[in-house]
Order: C-alpha cells, then sequence, then structure tokens
C-alpha cells in the first residue's frame, strides 16, 4: 500500500498568499487608522473655531427685527408721520401646539371673535413652522401683562412690543404722504429688496400711495437683529441684549409743505369736494397740496374691515381720489388768461372793442354769458370774464396758438414731484384732433369759441392751474413744482432752475393787470359785478391779491337748476375755480383752489383761496412786517404850559380797602 506523499512546495505557497493578504489588509487598516487620526486632529486643533461658533449657534438665534421707519416732516420741522410703540400679540406654529385651543384661550384675554379665529388659524395653517403670525397689535398694558404673565402655559405665543406708523394730522395730509400697510403676496419679489426675509417680519409695513410709496426704501433702513438663546427643540429660552444687532433708521424726508396752511386748507374746505395747490412764485416749492375731502391714514395702517372701505370707496365725493394730481377738470374762465397771453403773443390789438349783450349770434347758433357786460376791450374783459369777448378773442387767434401757450405754461404736463398718480390732461390742438378723431379729423370753427373760454377738449389738473399761477406771478421763469424738499439731509434741486418762460414780459404784466383789475387790488372796481372782490379781499390792510375766477360746466344746461348750475343736485353743478398770487404788485405765493360741483368760482373758490393766502401770508416775516406798522404817536394839542414840559403822572388809584364811612 503506498503512502500519501506531502509537496511542501504547495502549502508554502498557501502561506505566502495568506501573507501577502494579512500584509494588504494590515497596510488599509493602518491607512484608515492614520486618516481618521488626521481628521480628529484636523477637527480638534485647525477647526475648533469653526464648531464653537456653529455650537453657539445652535444655542443662539438671531431675530429678524423691522427698523425705525424714516421720519416725514414738513419744512420747518413739524413731523408728519412719525412711529410710536405698540404692543402686539403673535402665535407661531410649532410642534404639539394646537392652534385652534390657543386662540380661544386667547379670545378670554384679548377681543378675538369667531370669524377672527376662522381667518387666523387659515394663516397659521399657511405659515411656515415657528413663522409668527400677528393675532392683535395696539393692546392696552393690562392685555400685555395678562398674556406675558401666561407665557409659559402658551406656548407659541408671544407678545411684545413693536413700532407702527402714525400721522399726527390725519387727512390732511393723506393724499400727499400716503399710508403704509402690510405686506402681501403681490409685493414680494424673486429678487431686489422686496426679496428680503424682512418683509414677511409682522412688524415690517411697506408704503402705500404717496411719498411713502415713492421713497419706500430710502424710508426703510436697515433691519437688525436681537440675540435669543434657545433650547434643543429650537424654543426661545432667554435673550442676550449684548449681542443684539442694532437696526439702522430710514432717512428723513422733508416736504416743502407747510402744516399750518395745509391744515387750514382742510379746514376752509370742510366736507366739500376739491382740491387747493399752493406755491412759492420764486422756487416753485409747493407749500399746500390738499384734496378733500380726505380719509384719515392712521386707519390704513391698522387695516380697515371691508365695510369701512366700501363706504369710502362708494361715497360720491370720492375721498380716496387725489383731485389735485389725478383729477382733471374744464378749467373755465382761469383759460382766459392763456387766451389774452396768446393773442397778445400773436400780435392782436388789446384795445380791440367787442360788445356783450349776453347773448351772441354765430354760426347759426346763439352764443351765452352770464350778463351783459356793454362794449368791451381786452383788460376789462379778463376783469369782468366776459365770454362773449373770449368767444371773438379765440377765434381770432385759433386753437394751435393758444395751445402753445397754454403748453408754455405746464398746462397739459406731468411734472416730477416725486409721488406719482399725475393725470396729463389736455390741452387740444387741431393735431390732437386728427389723431383722436380719425371719422372726423377736421377742427371745427365752432369748437374755438368753448376753447376761447376753458371748457370743450380742455381738461386740467390743479397742480397744472397753479403752475400757470405761478407762472404768470414770477413772469419770467418757468417755474417747476418741488415737493421733495431734502432726502436724507441731501437738497433737492430747485424749480427755478428750468430756464425763463419764452414770452414777452409786457405781454405777461398785461395779463397780470387784468387780474388784479378783477379782484380790485389795484384799485379798480371794474369787477366789481362778479363778486370776485369782495370774495378776495385779503383784509391785510396794503397786502392785495390778484387773481381769476372760473365756472366749469360741468353737464349740459336744462331749465330748474339755477344759473350755471350753481344750486339743484349735488352732481350736477358746476364746478367752482379760483387762480391768484399775492402780494399783487412782488408776488410770493399763487395758488389754485377747485370746489367740485361748488357753482361760481367767486362763491365757492375764492373765500377759500383767501383764507389759505391769509395763513401763508401772515407766516412770512416779511410781509407781516408791512402789515403789522407801528401806529403814529398821537399829537399833543397845542396849549399853554405845554411845550417842552413833561406831563404830571396820573394820581394813584384810592385803595378802597383804606376807605373809611358808609358808601353813598
Amino acid at each position: 500500500m503506498a503512502e500519501p506523499s506531502i509537496f511542501f512546495a504547495e502549502v508554502n505557497e498557501r502561506q505566502g498568499v495568506f501573507h501577502r493578504r494579512a500584509f494588504l489588509l494590515g497596510g488599509f487598516a493602518g491607512v484608515g487608522l492614520l486618516a481618521l487620526g488626521g481628521r480628529l486632529a484636523h477637527l480638534q486643533l485647525i477647526e475648533t473655531q469653526r464648531y464653537e461658533k456653529l455650537s453657539a449657534s445652535n444655542q443662539f438665534n438671531f431675530k429678524l427685527t423691522p427698523p425705525p421707519r424714516g421720519l416725514i416732516v414738513d419744512r420747518n420741522g413739524v413731523v408728519l408721520a412719525s412711529n410710536r410703540p405698540n404692543f402686539r400679540l403673535m402665535v407661531a406654529k410649532d410642534k404639539g401646539m394646537d392652534p385652534k385651543a390657543t386662540l380661544k384661550t386667547l379670545a378670554e384675554f384679548v377681543p378675538l371673535d369667531d370669524a377672527r379665529q376662522t381667518r387666523l388659524l387659515r394663516d397659521i395653517s399657511n405659515a411656515p413652522r415657528r413663522s409668527p403670525i400677528q393675532v392683535m397689535e395696539d393692546m392696552s398694558w393690562e392685555q400685555f401683562s395678562a398674556i406675558n404673565i401666561r407665557a409659559p402655559e402658551l406656548p407659541g405665543v408671544t407678545a411684545d412690543m413693536g413700532e407702527v406708523r402714525v400721522y399726527p394730522y390725519g387727512g390732511a395730509f393723506a393724499h400727499v404722504i400716503g399710508y403704509v400697510a402690510k405686506v402681501n403676496k403681490v409685493d414680494l419679489t424673486p429678487t431686489g429688496p422686496n426679496s428680503e426675509p424682512i418683509l414677511l417680519n409682522p412688524g415690517f409695513r411697506i408704503g402705500r400711495q404717496g411719498v411713502e410709496q415713492a421713497f419706500d426704501l430710502e424710508l426703510r433702513g436697515k433691519p437688525g437683529a436681537q440675540k435669543v438663546e434657545v433650547d434643543a427643540n429650537g424654543h426661545e429660552v432667554s435673550t442676550d441684549p449684548a449681542g443684539d444687532i442694532k437696526a439702522i433708521p430710514g432717512k428723513e424726508i422733508v416736504l416743502t409743505l407747510d402744516a399750518d396752511i395745509q391744515n387750514r386748507a382742510m379746514e376752509v374746505f370742510g366736507d366739500q369736494s376739491g382740491a387747493a395747490v399752493m406755491m412759492d412764485c420764486r422756487n416753485g416749492d409747493i407749500l399746500c397740496m390738499f384734496s378733500g375731502p380726505s380719509f384719515d391714514a392712521n386707519r390704513f395702517v391698522r387695516g380697515l374691515t371691508g365695510a369701512e372701505y366700501r363706504a369710502l370707496a362708494q361715497y360720491e365725493r370720492k375721498p380716496l381720489f387725489n383731485k389735485a394730481l389725478t383729477a382733471t377738470y374744464p378749467p373755465g374762465s382761469t383759460f382766459k388768461t392763456m387766451v389774452a397771453l396768446a393773442a397778445l403773443e400773436n400780435g392782436y390789438d388789446p384795445k380791440t372793442v367787442h360788445v356783450c349783450n349776453k347773448v351772441w349770434f354765430w354760426g347759426g347758433r346763439p352764443w351765452h354769458c352770464d350778463q351783459v357786460h356793454g362794449a368791451q376791450d381786452l383788460h376789462s374783459a379778463i376783469a369782468t370774464s366776459c365770454d362773449i369777448y373770449f368767444y371773438q378773442c379765440a377765434l381770432a387767434v385759433g386753437p394751435d396758438k393758444i395751445a402753445k401757450v397754454a403748453r408754455g405754461f405746464g398746462l397739459g404736463e406731468i411734472f416730477d414731484i416725486g409721488i406719482p398718480g399725475q393725470k396729463k390732461g389736455l390741452v387740444p390742438d387741431t393735431a390732437y384732433k386728427r389723431r383722436t378723431f380719425p371719422k372726423d379729423p377736421v377742427w371745427h370753427p365752432g369748437e374755438t369759441p368753448s376753447m376761447g373760454i376753458g371748457q370743450g377738449y380742455t381738461h386740467l389738473n390743479p397742480l397744472q392751474l397753479c403752475v400757470q399761477a405761478a407762472r404768470l406771478a414770477n413772469g419770467r421763469k418757468a417755474l417747476h413744482p418741488r415737493l421733495i424738499r431734502s432726502i436724507g439731509g441731501v437738497a433737492q434741486p430747485s424749480g427755478a432752475a428750468f430756464g425763463d418762460l419764452p414770452f414777452n414780459p409786457e405781454h405777461i404784466d398785461f395779463v397780470r393787470n387784468g387780474m388784479a383789475a378783477v379782484t380790485g387790488a389795484a384799485g379798480e372796481h371794474i369787477a366789481k359785478a362778479t363778486g370776485a372782490g369782495a370774495a378776495a379781499d385779503l383784509g391785510l390792510g396794503p397786502i392785495k391779491m390778484a387773481g381769476k375766477t372760473g365756472t366749469a360746466q360741468s353737464r349740459g344746461y336744462s331749465g330748474g337748476t339755477g344759473a350755471h348750475g350753481a344750486v339743484g343736485e349735488w352732481a350736477l353743478r358746476d364746478h367752482a375755480w379760483f387762480i391768484c398770487y399775492a402780494p399783487y404788485d412782488e408776488p410770493r405765493y399763487a395758488m389754485s383752489v377747485l370746489v367740485e360741483h361748488g357753482g361760481f368760482g367767486a362763491g365757492a373758490a375764492a373765500p377759500r383761496a383767501r383764507e389759505i393766502m391769509r395763513v401763508a401770508l401772515l407766516k412770512d416775516p416779511e410781509i407781516r412786517a408791512k402789515i403789522e406798522r407801528p401806529m403814529p404817536m398821537p399829537e399833543i394839542p397845542a396849549g399853554p404850559g405845554n411845550g417842552d414840559v413833561v406831563p404830571d403822572l396820573p394820581p394813584e388809584p384810592i385803595d378802597p380797602a383804606a376807605q373809611t364811612g358808609t358808601p353813598t
């Protein structure tokens, strides 16, 4: 039997393979241990500070805080828009929280009806986790304290103090300044300033309308942050005021408006509908831009109910509508100043006489005037506002030449005053007729007389008519209105830096003299019958006002509504205009006043213009010095002993308490 044989060569080969594999595996393990040790050393020695910061960030968090919104002040530093403290109640959706039960509990301390709770539940469910939803603002101290005492029992509930926008003068500046409101989805953008996370903060507000909207970015400022300590679940445990990042307030915006003049405009308008705009004739600064009736901007900051908004929107006098900029109306007889100037610029003889017998027949139809003026030249026609004269004057000049002069005085122009909402209006000419009426592109002669008295196609806004009055008053400069005086301390360009008027100064002076005759400012009483003289009398001694009335037709006349629609249903009455400047011999201030459906300009607009103008004049130190002249010393009658002898002092008064005896 053969013995098994052992082949040592095979054993050695297997052992060699094992040794090589063990060596490779040991090498891999060594490299792994070396890499792990290196990584540990890197984390412990090199990355220590980084992970310390990350650890701290798990312990501390930063909550964005809105910056104080920039102030808006008038030319004298009177605050028109500022901020005040505001106690807020907020709820954030979190793990383990029952929003419905939480709101029911909060309703025991603050007024939350069922409808309000339903809306809040919807907002909370749609909001990201831990994103606070504002439940209430302007809480009383008692409500604020009651919520804070129970804070540990109310997870997700926060009661803190923020800031809210406040407008001290309510409706006087509402259309100019605008208001702020909560950010909605339409405001958010993927990029740009409206993509910042701060917009989602419950205390943040964005500008709506007026200055608040136009300069929203400048007024916003830069947000800050509050450092808070949080637990492992991200819940706030405590605060660390030393680590807070201070917010940078928004820039202060100084307006050219004067609070006293603006408030007086609101007073004299009362519940009437219309607008008043006043400019400085020397530099174009807007001192007053009022639209009435107005609304309380503070109500919009808090948020209007549906019923409140509908009441404002549906009121026939349109309080939400800025009539100083956005509304356009026929200018009526105020436009006659432009017709007169256009006539003079094109060689019209101001001594040309037309006879007014209240009715003038031309073109197969009667053209009416409000009264019999008799024989009139151009000067007296301006003073008496004779329609029949200006029908014929306009025909002599033509629409294109009138339109050219009117546009030179700012009519039909949009001015860069910093806020949106202006309507261009319309100064018509033959080119306009061709563009707008392709089926009837010819300017018919019968359309010119209506243009001559500021009717027909002509539609303008109160700002434009104020610019017209200011340029007439200045007589030389093509003034532009300026509303923003400075932004963050940086002054804005003056309204006088736009060149000179391209018209003969003598012709402008002629029109100005006619406006002085309207009010009797130059000692003339030619316009006594119109009533403008008495209505525009300032009662300030030597300081007089020049002006021009206007009654703009708002409908077709019919019987039973009174002369020129001055009586009857409000919506069917004519619009009342008055443009003016004062002092007439050294103009400082110009203005336009519109009383929507007010009837006659002399009866409705001129008295309001007078009251507003008085405030501006009495606030001017130079004008006031002319009014408050010291009275002359009384003369001492000549007589014996008067000469240079100082009169004796009056005797000492007798003290009744020192007297004795019985009175008789």
